[in-house]
């Protein structure tokens, strides 16, 4: 019994595994014999996949069939998937694997794929969708398999690999200023989907960044290791070496005899040798920027008659300390000059007229860049070229062409070719980007009008004047052009953008011993029409370009309010302006020693004035006309005044202004970049001591002053000056003068002049004048009754930071001189008050102009025996 336990033991030993060994070959041997049995009118998909995309980024057997298994004893699998040519399959259902960060539901978004789809394998739109998953950026690999196919309906599987993201970034080898810059600019963040091309730009981004400062050898590494603590992550570590800023030892010229290698540097404005003179351009070598050198040093080269001069090779090479030479290879040619210059073409122009826009006469040196300029035009808006001539005048087809036509002996013979064909008509003009501001408001500024002929120079005007609005961002006024070859005629569409106009007005400053604080309102594009229309009401009514203003001025010893509306457009269809407004000061008494106020002494001040204003049409449309009738009230109660005999009566002041100005600034009304602005003022009233006979030598003052008589007259002018790229040069020029007629009666106490300080008005409506003269305190250049003359020069260079419309900034840097004198016979033109200094200006629309100076004034100050020195100016509301 025992023995047969053995055998049997025996037998299942060697027989279980012969058995297990068969049946696995049998097995293989069915899937080897499946597999070679494929029908002819099929076609496997993962042939069909590969037919169908071509991009290389794209995996070639991005579609295979899955062969199902299990943990146990393998079965044969079932039969393989074959796909039909040019059939459509109902798309059953798409499973998603791989994924692990991102959701399934996501994936499939991004596929475009959805069940019920009909679609070809291969196909558009099954490569449509994998194109669409790599586009994503966020897998480092696609594959679509098909699982099952049912008839008409197919199953899919897409399968995924995505892209590790980037945990935390740490900079190396920089200061931690210029880290935390750095981490700002840089595309390199927490959270990025980790790429190569996102490494290879970051490192090229930032050896160009430094590259641009002078460090030519500025090295940069980016390690990544992976994060184990969050999945499909990895920390990076940005390694930055800029090394030693690398300046220019020699610049050598090769192949010039005209000019010396000195007048050559001097041309290059951005490339220059080192030096110890070298403060505001240290040298170091930008490519781009030598580039754009050497262009300019041939341009030189033309301009002196040298047309064929070319630069032919350069070279770099370096010193021991880590300096480098630039050596510059050129030929200069000969000198040239003009010779006949003939108009070919010109019908609607004179040759006498095109020369005398030319302005180039028969043998004077070649100058290329001239010519170019007074042919094609500068680019800038006032650019008086021949080009510009015939765009102004509707020829928009018009082609204009300097031909050279001989080159003998050295003189250039130029035929100027001119194709006029006809004008063109404007047809039609729109403005779009304006949702608040109705479209007759605009369209009243605009200087091109249908049936007009085209004028570029109309355009370049109507952008000013719709800059000049207030509520209009002048940097986003886009001309549209859009000729019509077929009909001669053209379409002008405006795109605009519209800021904020309503502002809120803060207005602070310390100056007479006290803080001078204001509140105010003030809504610039106001429409009085809907003001009982509380649907428009948004917050308040808007869109018709009216100016509505609301203003409270408190300090220790003074508070006024004031009221005033404009409408620019009385009538709406003339450039005919209407303002009025009303106004109360109250100023109290005080001690200038304890700086006490005692309100039983009192100034009350009330006001009111009307005026019109015209624009011109001669000399020029610039010009505009503004008159106004305007009464103020003073009354005195124990109040003393130092040019007052009395302290207790009644004041009038009823007078005549005069406003005769011009203004071509802008187009932007914060930072004008050109143009000019000037105004003259007269004011005056009835000379009313010479209607009678009485003596005024004795009479108190509260009958002397109980009509207030005078003439004042004011000159203020500004032109402001491009210099260099956006760099403007403000030049600033005024002078005023209040006269009387009568000598027994002299300079009234009021309408005075104030120089020195900020220049706020301080809210008092005596009429006074505040003249700026930064470096100095508030006044302090005047007599404490203020001055009857002074004048004033200034020089500004402002250059804008940003001009956005939420927000316009600028620095500027300044000198000035100023001062004013009490009687006419001690005026002194030239003796002025001088100070320098810097600021800075930021005009947000809800708050208006803020800004702060920083002053020196070099002289003293009247009553002193010090000069002025540093001071402070803390802006609001007012702009220079």
């Amino acid at each position: 019994m025992n023995k047969l336990k053995a055998v049997i033991l025996n037998l299942k030993k060697t027989a279980l595994p012969l058995f297990f060994m068969l049946l696995i070959f049998t097995a293989n041997g069915q899937v080897t014999s499946q597999n070679n049995t494929v029908k002819q009118d099929t076609v496997p998909a993962t042939q069909a996949v590969k037919d169908s995309l071509s991009p290389a980024n794209i995996p070639a057997d991005s579609l295979k069939p899955v062969v199902s298994q299990t943990d146990t004893i393998k079965k044969a699998p079932p039969k393989p998937i074959t796909l039909e040519k040019n059939k459509k399959y109902v798309l059953g259902g798409i499973s998603v694997v791989g994924n692990e960060t991102i959701s399934e539901q996501s994936i499939l978004i991004f596929s475009g794929l959805s069940p019920g789809q009909r679609i070809k394998i291969p196909g558009d739109k099954l490569s449509s969708s994998i194109k669409r998953l790599w586009s994503s950026k966020l897998f480092s690999n696609v594959d679509v398999y098909v699982t099952q196919l049912d008839g008409d309906a197919i199953y899919l599987e897409i399968n995924v690999r995505e892209l590790d993201k980037v945990g935390t970034v740490r900079i190396t080898g920089l200061k931690k200023s210029k880290i935390e810059d750095l981490e700002k600019e840089i595309e390199f963040q927490p959270g990025s989907m980790l790429t190569e091309n996102l490494i290879t730009t970051t490192e090229n981004y930032i050896k160009d960044k430094y590259r641009e400062k002078g460090y030519l050898k500025t090295k940069v590494t980016i390690n990544t290791r992976k994060d184990t603590s969050l999945p499909n992550t990895q920390d990076a570590l940005i390694s930055i070496d800029r090394g030693n800023k690398i300046k220019i030892k020699n610049i050598t010229f090769h192949g010039n005899t005209a000019f010396s290698d000195k007048k050559l540097k001097k041309t290059m404005k951005k490339t220059k040798e080192k030096g110890i003179t070298r403060i505001f351009s240290p040298s170091k070598f930008v490519e781009d920027l030598y580039e754009e050198d050497l262009d300019m040093v041939v341009e030189m080269f033309q301009e002196k008659g040298f047309r064929d001069a070319l630069i032919l090779k350069d070279s770099i090479s370096w010193n021991e300390d880590n300096t480098i030479n630039l050596d510059i290879f050129m030929t200069q040619g000969d000198r040239y000059k003009f010779g006949t210059i003939s108009f070919l073409g010109n019908t609607v122009f004179t040759d006498q007229q095109l020369q005398s826009i030319l302005r180039i006469d028969k043998g004077v040196t070649y100058n290329g860049k001239a010519l170019n300029e007074r042919v094609y035009g500068d680019g800038t808006p006032e650019s008086q070229d021949i080009t510009n001539t015939y765009l102004d005048n509707g020829y928009l087809f018009s082609r204009v062409n300097a031909v050279e036509t001989s080159a003998a002996n050295n003189t250039i013979d130029l035929e100027i070719r001119i194709i006029e064909d006809e004008p063109a008509t404007i047809r039609k003009v729109t403005v779009k980007g304006n949702d608040v501001t109705n479209d007759h408001v605009l369209y009243r500024e605009i200087r091109t009008k249908p049936g007009d002929l085209f004028s570029k120079s109309e355009i370049v005007r109507s952008i000013r004047e719709l800059g000049q609005l207030g509520f209009i961002d002048p940097e986003n006024i886009v001309p549209d052009v859009q000729p019509n070859f077929a009909d001669k005629t053209t379409d002008i569409e405006f795109s605009v953008s519209e800021k904020g106009s309503s502002q809120i007005e803060l207005q602070g400053g310390y100056g007479g011993g006290t803080f001078v604080g204001t509140l105010g309102l003030s809504f610039n594009n106001f429409a009085v029409r809907n003001l009982f229309n509380f649907d428009e009401y948004k917050p308040v009514p808007r869109g018709d370009g009216q100016t509505v203003a609301l203003r409270l001025q408190v300090s220790k010893f003074y508070r006024t309010y004031s009221l005033s509306f404009s409408e620019p457009w009385m009538g709406g269809k003339k450039p005919k302006g209407f303002n009025f407004s009303i106004y109360n000061s109250s100023q109290f008494g005080f001690d200038p020693f304890t700086n006490d106020v005692d309100k039983d002494q009192l100034l009350d001040i009330i006001g009111a004035s009307v005026g019109l204003s015209q624009r011109l049409k001669w000399p020029d449309d610039f010009f505009t006309l503004s008159t106004s009738l305007n009464y103020q009230r003073y009354k005195l109660k124990n109040y003393t005044i130092s040019s007052f005999d009395f302290d207790n009566g009644v004041s009038n002041n009823f007078n005549f202004a005069v406003n005769f100005g011009r203004s071509s600034a802008g187009p932007n009304p914060v930072f004008p970049s050109g143009g000019s602005q000037f105004n003259i003022l007269l004011k005056l009233t009835p000379p009313y001591s010479l209607f009678d006979d009485r003596d005024y030598t004795d009479l108190p003052d509260e009958e002397k002053y109980k009509w207030i008589e005078f003439y004042k007259i004011v000159f203020t002018g500004k032109w402001y000056s491009p210099v260099v790229g956006k760099l403007v040069l403000m030049s600033n020029a005024e002078l005023g003068f209040l006269g009387y007629y009568n000598d027994e009666i002299g300079a009234p106490p009021f309408e005075r002049f104030y120089v020195g300080g900020d220049g706020m008005q301080q809210g008092r409506f005596d009429g006074r004048t505040t003249i700026a003269l930064r470096g100095y305190p508030n006044s302090s250049l005047s007599s404490q009754t203020g001055g009857t003359i002074y004048n004033k020069v200034g020089f500004e260079l402002r250059y804008p930071i940003t001009l956005k419309p939420s927000a316009s900034i600028y620095a500027l840097s300044f000198l000035e001189g100023g001062n004013s004198w009490n009687e006419f016979e001690e005026y002194r033109p030239f003796t002025l008050k001088r100070s320098a200094g810097a600021g800075l200006r930021v005009f947000m629309p809800a708050f208006g102009l803020l800004g702060v100076d920083f002053g020196y004034g070099f002289d003293t100050i009247p009553g002193s025996n010090q000069i002025s020195g540093w001071q402070t100016h803390f802006i609001i509301g007012q702009q220079f």
